[in-house]
């Protein structure tokens, strides 16, 4: 890897007209379209996002044995395709409910060994043999700290771990400022408790054309962005994006009540699309480090002060990139 893939990517992006829900504003990252050029095809490689790879019934992940391994799943992949599993997605069932630790890369007709954190700390106890995807991926600020463990655990052991007892004690805060109880401790129980309000942030941040990244902020502070290789991805990921930062909005919402919900053309939008534009360019300048990567590619973490960031990268071609504010 002898280029910046990372930047090329973000170079390759414009800023797309903010939405904005409440205090929730999306700012969709464009693919650019050069003038006066033919497109070229697109040559990266085909895959299955993790729904429609567990929906195929040709991949299936399980615990590792009939034990069981808090920090690791199994991925069987028996398709013809690699399956894509982005950072922070939430996997429910078997022995207790888990998020994957990075962006994962499954070979076809491959099994796998991934890292993963658990996100229900009262159970240990089968609930089914498989795991099914969640519609969401693990809330924003949760997903920043847990990003910044992994990648420290990466330089420091060459683990691909994160804080565990930091991951449960941060959604019982979570769970308790915003009165969402369950007797297993589960993240599910806060994104169900808020289920109504989740969903209409999800109705008004729909995808437009071109779109392969999206960077979120709450109220005037930039949250982080996640951006993909194609539009296809993007399109079937943004829901769960959402869904993970309208439960930061709601948080911060209840701890601010009487802030306003904000609307387009305010002279705050122009701040904030500054704010964007410059954390775009932070996160391509970054320090960065690459390793082989767990499946297909390479692991490309951000080693800047006051972002959390990783890239899947295949041939210098970022499969997706995930950076968020510490």
């Amino acid at each position: 890897m002898h280029t910046n893939p990372l930047a090329a990517a973000l170079a390759g992006v414009t800023l797309g007209p903010e939405v904005i829900v409440q205090n929730l504003t999306m700012i969709p990252l464009l693919k650019q379209q050069s003038r006066g050029t033919v497109s070229t095809p697109d040559t990266s490689p085909d895959y299955f996002v993790l729904d429609d790879a567990l929906r195929s019934g040709l991949v299936e992940i399980t615990e590792v044995s009939d034990q069981g391994s808090v920090p690791n799943l199994k991925v069987v992949n028996r398709a013809a395709q690699p399956v894509l599993i982005v950072d922070g997605e939430e996997l429910l069932g078997a022995k207790q409910n888990r998020i994957v630790n990075l962006t994962i890369l499954v070979a076809a007709k491959s099994d796998l060994t991934i890292p993963v954190s658990c996100v229900e700390a009262g159970r240990w106890r089968m609930r089914s043999r498989a795991f099914t995807a969640a519609p969401r991926t693990q809330y924003a600020t949760g997903r920043a700290k847990r990003m910044a463990h992994v990648s420290f655990s990466m330089f420091s052991t060459g683990d691909r771990v994160s804080d565990q007892a930091d991951v449960w004690h941060d959604i019982a805060q979570k769970s308790g400022r915003l009165n969402a109880s369950s007797p297993t401790s589960a993240m599910d129980a806060i994104f169900s408790t808020h289920s109504a309000s989740v969903e209409t942030f999800v109705g008004g941040c729909g995808a437009v054309d071109g779109q392969v990244g999206a960077l979120f902020a709450v109220g005037d502070a930039i949250v982080g962005f996640d951006l993909f290789d194609r539009p296809s991805t993007l399109r079937k990921m943004l829901p769960k994006l959402v869904r993970s930062v309208a439960i930061d909005a709601i948080d911060a919402a209840a701890g601010s009540p009487s802030t306003e919900p904000r609307s387009a053309g305010q002279a705050e939008d122009r701040a904030l699309r500054a704010q964007a534009a410059q954390f775009l360019a932070v996160t391509a300048d970054a320090p960065r480090r690459a390793i082989p990567a767990i499946g297909i590619g390479d692991d490309v973490r951000l080693t800047a002060p006051h972002i959390a960031g990783a890239a899947l990268v295949l041939d210098d071609h970022v499969i997706h990139l995930g950076a968020f504010a510490l």
